[in-house]
C-alpha cells in the first residue's frame, strides 16, 4: 500500500531491501562496461528490473506470513503450513483444509494474492504512462539544446533561438518546463522508482534537461538585454523546489536557504567563456557583465548541490554545468536517515 497505493513519498524498509543491494549489483556490472553506451544500457535495466522483483518480493512475504498464521493454527509441520500458504496465494487450491479459521486466512490470502495481481496490472501502466511525459519533454529540450559539437547545453539552446529570432517569445517553454516540474516532483516521489528509468537516448537524461532547463531560465533572466520575463523566474523557482523534493525523499543534504554569494560549482571561468560566445553569436548581452556573474550565481545556488546530487544518484551522461561537476554521492543506508 505504502509503495503503490499512497499518493505521497513513503519509504519502506522492504522496498529499499530490495533496490539497494540489486543497485549495487548493477553498479558493479556497469563498471567494467568498456563504453558509454554498454556502461547505460546496463544502467538502464535496473529501474525495470527492481520494479518487477517488488511482486515477487511481497508475494514471498505473504506467502512466508500466512505460511506462520497456518503453522499457528495448528497446520504442522511447518513445510505442510508453507505449501498450504503458498497454494492460498496462488488460488492454484492444490491444497485445501476444513478447519474453519485456517479457511478464513487461505480465503483471504487468496484475496491478497489477486489484489497483487490487480495492482501491478494498474502500477505499470501508471509508472510508464509517467514516464512518457517525462521524456517527451526531455526529448524536445535537447534536440532543441544540441549544438554542432553535439552535446545538449544551456547555451546552445539560447543561441539557437537567437538565431531563429525568437528569444522573446520563450514565454511558452518557460510555462512548459514549470508544468512538467510539478509532475516530476509528484511522480518521483510517489513512484521514486522513475528516478532511475533513462531515456531511450544513451545521451539524455531526465535530470540533464533539468539542469538545461533550470541554467536556460537562469541565464535568461541574468545576462540578456530583454525585457522582464516572469514565467522564467517563476519556473526557476518551481524547478529548484521539485529538485529539493527530490532529494529530501533520498536523504541528500543541502542548503536551503543560501546565500547569493555562497559558492556554486561554476567558475567564473566558464561563466565568461558562455558569455564570449553569446557575444560572438550576436546575442543581446547586459553591459556589466560583474552583474551578470552575481545574478546567474545567485539563481544557481538554489539548486546547484540538489541538481549535481541527483545527477550523481543516476549517473546521468554528461552534459556542460550539469553532469560533469565532480561530486562524491553515497547510497542511503537502510535504515531512513531522519532530518
Amino acid at each position: 500500500m505504502r509503495t503503490v497505493v499512497v499518493p505521497r513519498g513513503e519509504q519502506t524498509f522492504v522496498a529499499r531491501l530490495t533496490v539497494l543491494p540489486l543497485r549495487k549489483v548493477f553498479d558493479l556490472a556497469a563498471r567494467r562496461a568498456r563504453s558509454w553506451e554498454r556502461h547505460d544500457s546496463i544502467k538502464a535495466r535496473f529501474g525495470p528490473s527492481a520494479l518487477m522483483l517488488f511482486p515477487f518480493v511481497w508475494a514471498a512475504g505473504v506467502i512466508v506470513g500466512c505460511s506462520g498464521l497456518f503453522w499457528a493454527l495448528g497446520v504442522k509441520p511447518y513445510r505442510e503450513a508453507f505449501v498450504l500458504s503458498g497454494s492460498s496465494m496462488t488460488t492454484l487450491g492444490f491444497r485445501t483444509t476444513s478447519d474453519l479459521p485456517t479457511l478464513i486466512v487461505s480465503v483471504v490470502e487468496g484475496i491478497v494474492g489477486l489484489g497483487l495481481v490487480a495492482l501491478l496490472i494498474s502500477f505499470l501502466p501508471t509508472i510508464y504512462g509517467a514516464f512518457s511525459r517525462r521524456e517527451t519533454a526531455v526529448a524536445k529540450l535537447h534536440l532543441r539544446a544540441t549544438g554542432v559539437d553535439g552535446v545538449a547545453s544551456a547555451a546552445s539552446l539560447l543561441v539557437r533561438r537567437h538565431q531563429i529570432d525568437s528569444l522573446s517569445e520563450m514565454t511558452p517553454m518557460w510555462g512548459e518546463w514549470e508544468d512538467w516540474f510539478v509532475e516530476i516532483e509528484e511522480t518521483h516521489t510517489s513512484f521514486p522508482i522513475l528516478v532511475f528509468f533513462r531515456s531511450p537516448v544513451p545521451d539524455r537524461s531526465w535530470i540533464a534537461g533539468a539542469g538545461i532547463a533550470l541554467d536556460s531560465a537562469a541565464l535568461y533572466c541574468s545576462v540578456l538585454d530583454v525585457p522582464r520575463e516572469p514565467r522564467a523566474m517563476l519556473m526557476i523557482r518551481t524547478g529548484t523546489l521539485s529538485v529539493r523534493r527530490v532529494c529530501d525523499f533520498f536523504g541528500f543534504d543541502y542548503d536551503p536557504d543560501p546565500a547569493a554569494n555562497d559558492p556554486i560549482s561554476i567558475t567564473r571561468e566558464e561563466f565568461d567563456e558562455v558569455m564570449d560566445g553569446f557575444a560572438a553569436q550576436g546575442l543581446p548581452l547586459v553591459a556589466d557583465r560583474d552583474e551578470a556573474w552575481r545574478d546567474y550565481a545567485g539563481w544557481r545556488v538554489n539548486y546547484d548541490r540538489p541538481l549535481l546530487s541527483l545527477t550523481g544518484l543516476v549517473d546521468a551522461p554528461r552534459t556542460p554545468w550539469v553532469t560533469d561537476r565532480p561530486i562524491e554521492v553515497t547510497l542511503p543506508s537502510l535504515v531512513r536517515r531522519r532530518r
